[in-house]
């Protein structure tokens, strides 16, 4: 069964809700289409795929402009800790905001994945995100506690430098579809372990819904000044991707001796007598 797991990194972070199953549906496909279809959806045994996010706010004091009730405007968002693109994976995220704002279920249907607005009070934001229909069925529910002021509340409020919250975490797919994987496997967004040598994966197809839509390029986002920098978290998570991989070559080949070993205990009365 494909399963989907997120791991936390760092202290004082939020929960991470684990995924819940979306509603079935059916869907009917042409049977020329069934063969292809199959092919993609192969499952890689004791593979992983893992994506690293950022998500959190950023919230800047509006000054002299600010009222009682229009303090801040804030931007809330989901990110790649490098600024890649995570439309990849991620088909839609939706924020919701607290009940008193219009409309405060917002979907966002394409990079970047974020959500502006204004205001005065401090919330908790719950984000769902919603995966790429060859990545999983699952989705996936993050809770981010709204930031708006510094951490000593008694000094000076300042318009130039923002208050920027922010938590880093990992996706993990597990047993992802040959089709993912082929799709993902040079994308800087996204980390694959390497296959044998000789596995051969069929071409990558690209997703309709991706390719229709604008592309964006995060790298371009303004707020990109303000993101705190990763990167060493984000070499650190690599190497325990591979850990995680080395781990599930181990436990393959245990499995294989265990059987092995029980083969060997049958015949071994035989040879006795």
């Amino acid at each position: 069964m494909h399963s989907l797991s997120t791991k936390k990194h760092g202290p004082d972070q939020p929960d991470i809700v684990g995924p819940t199953p979306k509603s079935q549906r059916s869907k009917m496909v042409k049977s020329t289409e069934d063969g292809e279809k199959k092919n993609l959806n192969k499952r890689l045994k004791d593979v992983e795929i893992s994506v690293p996010i950022v998500y959190g706010n950023i919230a800047f004091w509006l000054g002299k402009k600010a009222s009682e009730y229009q303090s801040h405007k804030w931007t809330v968002y989901v990110r790649s800790p490098t600024n890649e693109d995570l439309g990849v994976v991620i088909k839609r995220a939706v924020f919701q905001l607290h009940s008193s704002f219009n409309n405060p279920t917002r979907v966002v249907e394409s990079p970047p994945f974020e959500l502006s607005e204004a205001g005065w009070g401090e919330f908790e934001i719950a984000i769902t995100l919603y995966f790429q229909s060859d990545v999983c069925d699952k989705l996936l529910n993050l809770y981010h506690h709204l930031k708006l002021y510094p951490e000593d509340e008694s000094g000076p409020m300042s318009a130039k430098k923002p208050v920027v919250v922010e938590s880093y975490d990992e996706i993990v797919f597990s047993e992802p579809s040959e089709g993912f994987f082929a799709r993902v496997q040079n994308h800087p967004a996204v980390i694959v372990p390497r296959l044998p040598a000789g596995f051969s994966l069929p071409p990558p197809v690209p997703l309709e819904d991706v390719n229709e839509k604008k592309r964006f390029d995060s790298k371009d986002n303004p707020l990109n000044q303000w993101f705190k920098n990763f990167s060493e978290a984000d070499e650190l998570l690599q190497l325990a991707a591979a850990r995680q991989q080395v781990q599930a070559h181990i436990a393959k080949l245990r499995r294989q001796i265990s059987v092995i070993d029980g083969q060997h205990q049958q015949l071994k009365p035989t040879s006795d007598q």
